[in-house]
């Protein structure tokens, strides 16, 4: 089952302007992990933003889980996608604690379930001692978990993370993936991410998409691929 269906997606930032992403059609696997590699300016992030409803596309057609969430006559806001997402600076509010910023996430779901799934996120990513510190209080790898865990929160259908290592110490990087990896794994969460590194794709994605400077869009399996 596909989980995203992207047909002949395109998207410029100016009628005069070369497309970014141009004429682009992909399908994601339920539980399936995917790596958007390419250079700086190649759309990487757009195409998440597009995915998530953060842009609209000026052709084409998205659907997630099977509904259409935007066409040329559909356009479904973000939070009705069914999508979560981790930007790059992590987004955190640093005048909340731990708890209260995944707290944040669980504001739709009935009073019972939000303490036990706050509890299930705060073991999931190993932070249950640290619920009480603010984001300053906490280290690179640390603050990533949270923000991980409050996206995962309200069970979204798809994660989309944007170079989600990028403000990482290169000594923490393998371990931080191999973390992240376990936890996507253990949630059986469909994910796609942006990054610039190669190993971050082969250490955890399942296929890459690398975005070339002549906007072409190669599907590719990453070692260890089951496509």
């Amino acid at each position: 089952m596909s989980i995203v269906e992207i047909r002949n997606l395109t998207f410029s930032y100016g009628r005069r302007q070369a497309p970014v992403i141009d004429r682009f059609s992909f399908s994601m696997k339920k539980g399936e992990i995917i790596g958007v590699l390419g250079a700086s300016g190649n759309g990487k992030s757009t195409l998440l933003r597009l995915i998530a409803g953060l842009e609209a596309p000026s052709e084409g057609e998205i659907r997630i889980k099977g509904a259409t969430v935007v066409d040329p006559k559909t356009f479904i806001q973000p939070e009705r996608r069914g999508v979560g997402m981790v930007f790059q600076d992590y987004a955190l509010f640093p005048h909340m604690n731990v708890r209260k910023n995944i707290e944040f996430a669980l504001h739709r779901m009935p009073g019972k379930e939000r303490g036990k799934r706050l509890k299930e996120m705060l073991e999931l990513v190993q932070l249950s001692e640290f619920q009480e510190r603010y984001p300053h209080e906490l280290s690179g790898g640390q603050q990533q978990r949270v923000a991980l865990a409050r996206a995962l929160a309200p069970k979204p259908d798809v994660l989309l993370m944007d170079e989600p290592f990028s403000n990482l110490d290169a000594d923490l990087r393998g371990a931080i993936r191999a973390e992240l990896c376990r936890i996507l794994k253990k949630e059986k969460m469909s994910c796609m991410f942006v990054t610039h590194d190669q190993q971050d794709v082969d250490a955890i994605s399942d296929r890459s998409i690398r975005l070339e400077p002549e906007e072409k869009l190669q599907v590719m399996a990453s070692a260890g691929s089951f496509v």
